[in-house]
Parts: structure tokens; sequence; C-alpha cells
């Protein structure tokens, strides 16, 4: 597929590799060699590698890719995607690419039987979903910070090579009264009725393949996070009691651990917002859209956590 110079070709595992040194050229940082492999191997939803590259004289020149998934409504399981990596060279912005290549894979999608996509924005790639891809804004996160007194450890050995062993270390001590079995946990936002994001065994599988996390029980409560300059919660399913007494143990925690703030992000529909905003001010944080391409969902029977964005 050939335009204005461009030759367009389907994501195969052939071509991760050119993923990879695509993202390096955009953000100029660099991700495990088989990072791309791990994150769009999506067999257990039946379908993998949905996106499309750019390339201009044979170099990768612009990507978009969607991450196939399911989503649970009441007892119906839809197939979803999410809107996931789109990146394009510095050296060919401007050029429509992104575009192109969203549609391109919209097409995909339809092609393949996924009926419904969603996907978490940033402020500039915004616009153009939804005044030239069509799609719409179903809700919008919060940011909840709870601040915690502690050394910063952490950014002492992200700074200090000779120190990341001793710290990683030190985080796998003050966890492990706390660590569970599994990882991953179901998700809160189905429990209160909303369509959300599947998370099965096969889910929580993939999931973990490419993106590190801690699932820990606190009291009787799950919690599910990262560790990303603070203890950045993925999801959690409290009642307002529980809050209460999980977050003094989540600070203690992550005062431990040499961690400065607890991060939540929240839909303001969910419970957990709610809960929240008794005890912390909301920051405004991205919004949530979606592109329906069959499925009988609403805007308003959709909701999601911090743990189904892609970077979680």
């Amino acid at each position: 597929m050939h335009n204005n110079g461009y030759r367009i070709e389907r994501l195969t595992e052939e071509r991760l590799a050119d993923l990879t040194s695509l993202h390096q050229a955009v953000y100029q940082k660099s991700v495990a060699p088989d990072f791309f492999k791990r994150k769009y191997n999506t067999a257990f939803t039946g379908l993998m590698h949905v996106g499309f590259l750019a390339y201009y004289e044979d170099k990768p020149s612009a990507f978009y890719g969607v991450i196939p998934c399911f989503i649970k409504f009441k007892n119906e399981s839809v197939l979803a995607a999410q809107s996931a990596d789109t990146m394009t060279h510095p050296n060919h912005r401007g050029k429509g690419l992104f575009i192109e290549l969203a549609e391109l894979t919209y097409r995909l999608c339809r092609t393949e039987g996924i009926r419904f996509l969603f996907g978490f924005p940033n402020q500039n790639s915004l616009p153009g979903f939804l005044n030239k891809l069509g799609w719409q804004v179903s809700a919008n996160m919060e940011c909840f910070i709870i601040q915690v007194k502690a050394l910063p450890l952490q950014k002492a050995a992200n700074k200090l090579p000779f120190l990341k062993g001793l710290y990683e270390a030190q985080v796998k001590h003050q966890l492990r009264p706390y660590l569970t079995t599994g990882n991953g946990i179901g998700n809160s936002v189905v429990g209160e009725g909303f369509a959300g994001l599947k998370r099965d065994e096969d889910y929580l599988k993939y999931k973990n393949a490419y993106s590190g996390s801690f699932t820990i029980k606190v009291g009787t409560t799950m919690v599910w996070f990262k560790i990303n300059d603070g203890i950045v919660i993925g999801d959690i399913d409290p009642t307002p009691n529980d809050l209460n007494k999980i977050i003094p143990r989540l600070q203690k925690i992550a005062r431990n651990i040499g961690l400065r703030k607890i991060v939540f992000q929240a839909d303001k529909r969910t419970m957990l917002n709610m809960i929240l905003k008794e005890r912390v001010q909301p920051i405004p944080s991205f919004p949530v859209i979606i592109k329906n391409l069959g499925a009988d969902l609403q805007l308003h029977n959709v909701a999601f956590t911090f743990a189904d964005i892609d970077i979680f």
C-alpha cells in the first residue's frame, strides 16, 4: 500500500523491531527489545497485531495500533480494543499519517469483528480523535494525590544505578507480608454495574507479561498498583470504612520503600471517586473517549480504571 511516497503495512511480528526503533526515535528512550512483542501478543482474544506502520524509504515513519480485549457488560463479552500507541517520527509530522493509519486500523477492526474502541488520549491528540476520527468523550478521570513523608529512596536509586539492586530488594522485603499469589484483581467498575474491561485469567496473564505491577492485600482489601515516582493505584475495591483504614497503611508501606506519594485516578462517576473526595481535593486528569463500531453499549454505561490503561 503506497501513498505520497509512504509504504503502509500492517503490523506483524516481523515488523515489531521497526516499532521499537520508531519508539526510540520519537521518545528518545529505549524499551526492552521484546516489549512490543509482549504488549501486542493478544492471542487470548483471537486477534493480534491490529495496527499499521508507515515507511518512508524503508524506514519506519509512523504507527497507529490498538490492543484487542473484551468488555464485560452484564452477562455479555464484547470484543473491543484500546487505542494504544500513536507515534510519528519528527521528520514526518504534518503529513496526515496519524489520520490515515487510524482510519485503516478502524477498517481492520470492523473486518475482524471488533465492535467497540476506547482510549485515553493526551491533550495533543484529543482534537484529532474528536474532530477528525469521530470519537466521543464518555467520561473524565480525576487524580487524587496523597502525600507521604519519606526519604526519596526510589529517586536516589534511579539516579545512582549501583543502588538499584538494593532498592529492589528493599521493596520485595517490605511488600512480602502483603503480596498475594496472583497479580491483578477483579474490575471494581464492573462490580458497580458499569460495562468495563473483562479481567479474566487470560487477560491478567497477558497484562502481567509486559507490565510490572504488584497486588497486595491490606486488611481485607485487595490493591493493585505500580511503583512509578510513588505508589500508583491501578484498582482497588474499598468500602468507605475500608478506605479510611487502608490509606494510613498504604502511607506506611510507601514510607518504608521511600515513596513520597500515593496516586489514585478515578472516574468521576465511581464510588472510589466519591470516597476520595471526602479526603483529597481532586485534580482534573485525562478524558476517556470511545468509538462505537456496533456494540450495544451507551456512553453512560462504560467506565474504566487506571489499571485498564496500556501504560499501567
